[in-house]
């Protein structure tokens, strides 16, 4: 079991984020994790109304991959004011025990958003391909928004069918709630 952290380890997070999640904050995040402390705690700092779902996920595999490789350092999740969407999903990348909000912090979690037209005109036979691909993305994704939303409930008292059931019409929940509920370590 990984010790709870008391609210002064917190006081200079090494990489600090704000802002959407896009491809100009996975710069500022690259940036920061390659500058941060070889050894020791590595705080993570975000405040975020959400973004690109692939560069959370970008970002969370960082965290994951240097978690595997390097275990001297103890990467740490400090969600502040706001994580919605793109947030959650980079927060799941962390394991439950080193997941912290900040009093007042809301988190926002919520399906994957799909906005697409497709035009069909042809013979019906050239029809079906631009109708398999669209189902074969549409499938893909809701597959990796599944593995978010195991990453997430992972350790917590909400199952996974909760969490699906809930993002469906988009869950808001205050930091002493996702404390309540286990998904995070605790609230400072």
């Amino acid at each position: 079991m990984t010790e709870k952290l008391e609210p002064s380890a917190f006081r200079a997070p090494a990489i600090l984020l704000s802002g959407a999640i896009d491809d100009a904050m996975y710069g500022r995040f690259r940036d920061q994790l390659t500058a941060a402390p070889a050894e020791g705690l590595v705080v993570v700092e975000l405040s975020t109304l959400g973004g690109d779902p692939e560069i959370a996920r970008m970002m969370g595999e960082d965290v994951r991959f240097h978690s595997d490789l390097e275990p001297e350092r103890r990467f740490v999740f400090l969600g502040k004011a706001a994580i919605y969407s793109a947030g959650s999903t980079f927060m799941g990348f962390f394991t439950r025990e080193n997941r912290y909000l900040t009093r007042g912090t809301r988190l926002m979690i919520h399906e994957r958003r799909l906005c697409k037209t497709l035009s069909l005109d042809g013979p019906l036979t050239s029809c079906r391909a631009p109708v398999q691909a669209a189902l074969a993305e549409i499938e893909s994704s809701i597959a990796i928004q599944r593995e978010g939303f195991e990453n997430l409930a992972r350790g917590s008292r909400v199952t996974i069918d909760e969490v699906v059931r809930r993002a469906a019409s988009d869950w808001y929940l205050e930091a002493a709630e996702a404390e309540a509920l286990g998904l995070i370590a605790g609230v400072i």
